[in-house]
């Protein structure tokens, strides 16, 4: 196994067209984690699947279609799937641990949301020592209001980018990262 893990972040029914908190370019951020998958499977890297669940909440409930994970990147085998109830992938988890268990130098993050929990999780990743990538066409987000503005969904996610490919760590393109 290799010294790097692909941490496929929330990429749950609930963000898609038919749940409750659809997000714009899902479906294409999906098919591009997918692919960054199954490139880290075939070069033996860590797959670690993160769900979020929200007990007693109007999204994410534990035990509905909306908090399961989408079909394009459903688990293999025996792939580790960690449950979490906050943005920060790390906080309240076993991932910190398993990351260390299995000599994990390199994160990949995908997923959703941008602006939330992949930001989140990937600086929380480069806190704890990790060399961190974000593949950016592998992520996806909505508009945010804020203030009686609305930012959309584009300029959200090119402004977390940004921010992370600032200190945080990489940020490439799924085609960059299949010719790694």
């Amino acid at each position: 196994m290799s010294n790097r893990a692909v941490l496929v972040v929330d990429l749950q029914n609930e963000y898609w067209p038919s749940g409750n908190l659809p997000l714009q370019g899902i479906e294409a951020a999906a098919e591009n984690a997918a692919r960054v998958i199954a490139h880290a499977r075939s070069k033996g890297d860590l797959v670690v699947n993160i769900r979020h669940e929200v007990p007693g909440g109007p999204i994410f409930v534990p035990g509905s279609e909306g908090a399961e994970i989408n079909e394009i990147v459903m688990p293999h085998g025996d792939e580790a799937v960690i449950t979490k109830n906050f943005p920060n992938s790390f906080r309240d988890t076993g991932l910190k641990g398993l990351l260390d268990e299995k000599g994990i130098k390199d994160v990949v993050v995908v997923g959703a949301m941008s602006h939330m929990c992949i930001d989140a999780t990937t600086r929380a990743a480069n806190d704890h020592g990790f060399n961190t990538t974000t593949i950016h066409d592998a992520c996806a987000t909505r508009d945010i209001e804020f203030g009686g503005q609305t930012a959309p969904a584009a300029h959200v996610h090119t402004a977390i980018m940004g921010a992370l490919a600032f200190l945080y760590g990489d940020v490439i393109s799924t085609e960059d990262f299949l010719r790694s």
